[in-house]
């Protein structure tokens, strides 16, 4: 539960569905601001400058992609959509279009906390001037400030590649990154497409971290777009 009103902006033309989750993050101690249409929901973001922005994909006056785009022009507010559009393509329109987060309908209410959760503590990073951070989950330590990995107390010794990798995940911990961004911040911009790449040295560091891919515990494959790194 959270200590402070944080104001989530709920853009979603679904009476039904808005309420539902009015009452459910209601009781969270958000404050909701809802509104109905793109051109509210702009309308309304300019007013409440709210912390998150839960965005649906079908709206009746404009795609949620267009919303998202608008959005990103001039705020920085985490974004997380949330659409009956399972298709990878839509998933990928929107992380381009600006989206932080995707979750398909029915919507898990447990879920959605947990990923507004993630998205806030993100943008409080972001906005925080911190000089190098120090990361731990689940047994995992990195030290970014010694470049020092220990998972359970035990060093572990990671390539420059596989440390870089790491690195940029966990920075951007509970957020979806995709393939072209991690392949551009690690290897450069010319590699931008060799998701190959990602594939294997993601294999290397999950041995080493000791994740399981079929069951992680750190790293989250969004099949076709990127990976997530589990922050909770």
């Amino acid at each position: 539960m959270v200590d402070i009103n944080e104001v989530v902006l709920l853009i979603e033309d679904a009476a039904v569905l808005r309420h539902f989750l009015r009452s459910s993050l209601s009781r969270q101690n958000y404050e909701i601001v809802e509104a109905s249409t793109g051109e509210d929901g702009l309308a309304k973001a300019a007013q409440c400058s709210p912390d998150v922005i839960l965005l649906d994909l079908g709206l009746p006056d404009m795609d949620g992609i267009e919303v998202a785009t608008r959005l990103r022009d001039w705020m920085e507010t985490p974004i997380i959509v949330l659409s009956a559009r399972d298709q990878e393509e839509s998933k990928v329109a929107a992380l381009d279009a600006g989206a932080d987060d995707y979750l398909t309908k029915p919507i898990g209410v447990a879920e959605l906390q947990a990923r507004i959760r993630v998205a806030l503590r993100h943008s409080r990073r972001k906005n925080t001037p911190v000089e190098e951070p120090m990361f731990q989950v689940d047994g995992l330590r990195v030290d970014l400030a010694n470049r020092k990995v220990t998972l359970n107390e035990n060093e572990l010794r990671l390539t420059p590649i596989e440390y870089k990798l790491l690195a940029y995940l966990v920075r951007s911990s509970g957020k979806v990154i995709r393939h072209r961004e991690l392949l551009q911040a690690v290897w450069g911009e010319e590699y931008s497409t060799e998701t190959n790449y990602l594939r294997i040295y993601i294999k290397h560091l999950r041995d080493k971290i000791g994740d399981d891919a079929g069951n992680p515990r750190f790293i989250l494959n969004e099949p076709g777009i990127g990976y997530r790194f589990l922050g909770e």
